[in-house]
């Protein structure tokens, strides 16, 4: 009877769910999985389809003029204190705009222990960073001009400073007024660009969402096997839900570096729970083969690895998230499978055109 019930949970109630487990609280496994039909095009499969664009807030809406501005402050090395990083020192188009690294690297050498998420889909994500620090891209975006932020590491220079430095270009200054007429070129105002431009970095058009829409061609039999397992018998549909494969919640899988004793603790710098020491944040799995390696850590080299991970119910097992199953007796097959389905995943996309940059 439970199993029955809650496969009749909407969509909706997952999403609450899963916004009870980000803020720290106990809670027991949920098996969030639907019962689908696993046939191009049925019905069932629908609520797997991404809103054609990310919403945006009131004071944000979309528009082409914002989104080119912050297209440039992205790959603008002036925005930096020093004049030497931008956004895409970290997140590069052709690198699924993440970075490649097993943890990222920043300015001078200084590697974080994270690795560098993906800012594909963000915009569909009522929470932002590893352990969930940020509720929107703008408050995102101002943060990041700060001065210990990622793209300030090695700098003294404080943001206001950066912000003058910007004032200068005449370009940005009119590109900024046409944009946000009568708002200025602030700090707020450059954090609102960035996220109009990080909102249109979006996979929607993957050959699973080809499949899902009625091209029964568009993924072949092992894809499809291969999500029916992950819905099914991996139970990966406890985190990855649809439709843009997580479930706004916080998660500690096992990895082996959680037991180290300098250990990140993940969500539990924000909610001070044990069940959040060692739990980081359900990332997409769009485009997801596009930016290996895998888990905050980058321990996983690859899509294999990642599955072998989830195969063993994880290794350090002291602090496991209860969604997390086991006792999975995954087949080689299966595992094969389930790695294709996620080669489904990711969107065919046009070269990426970098921007011009205004000068004085």
């Amino acid at each position: 009877m439970l199993l029955q019930r809650v496969n009749k949970v909407s969509v909706k109630r997952q999403r609450r769910l899963a916004q009870t487990m980000a803020i720290g609280l106990l809670f027991a496994p949920m098996l969030a999985n639907a019962e689908y039909v696993y046939e191009a095009g049925h019905a069932s499969l629908k609520e797997w389809l991404l809103p054609e664009a990310a919403p945006s807030p009131d004071d944000n809406k979309f528009s082409e003029k914002r989104v080119s501005l912050g297209k440039q402050l992205f790959f603008d090395p002036r925005l930096s204190g020093t004049g030497q990083v931008t956004c895409a020192s970290c997140h590069f188009p052709e690198r699924g705009w993440a970075d490649g690294l097993p943890t990222a690297v920043r300015f001078l050498g200084k590697n974080v222990g994270l690795a560098t998420p993906t800012i594909i889909n963000l915009g569909y994500n009522d929470t932002l960073m590893w352990d969930g620090r940020m509720p929107n891209l703008e408050k995102q975006g101002f943060a990041g001009q700060g001065k210990p932020a990622d793209i300030n590491a090695g700098s003294t220079v404080e943001p206001e400073v950066v912000i003058e430095r910007l004032n200068k270009v005449k370009g940005y200054v009119k590109l900024f007024e046409q944009a946000y007429p009568g708002e200025g070129l602030t700090r707020e105002s450059v954090a609102k660009a960035l996220a109009s431009f990080e909102r249109t970095i979006v996979s929607r058009t993957s050959p699973f969402d080809q499949w899902v829409k009625g091209d029964k061609n568009a993924m072949n039999a092992q894809q499809v096997n291969g999500f029916k397992v992950f819905v099914e018998k991996a139970k990966c549909t406890n985190c990855h839900l649809a439709p843009n494969f997580n479930d706004g919640g916080f998660h500690n899988i096992g990895l082996k570096s959680f037991g180290d004793a300098d250990h990140n603790p993940g969500r539990f710098k924000q909610k001070k729970h044990k069940s959040m020491d060692g739990a980081f944040k359900t990332p997409t799995l769009r485009d997801i083969n596009q930016t290996a390696p895998y888990f905050h850590d980058g321990s996983a080299a690859t899509l294999g690895d990642v599955v072998e991970h989830y195969a063993l119910g994880g290794v350090v097992k002291t602090n496991l998230s209860p969604t997390l199953p086991q006792d999975l007796a995954l087949t080689k097959q299966d595992k094969e499978d389930i790695v294709a389905f996620l080669n489904a995943l990711t969107s065919d996309r046009p070269m990426f055109v970098y921007p011009v940059l205004p000068q004085n």
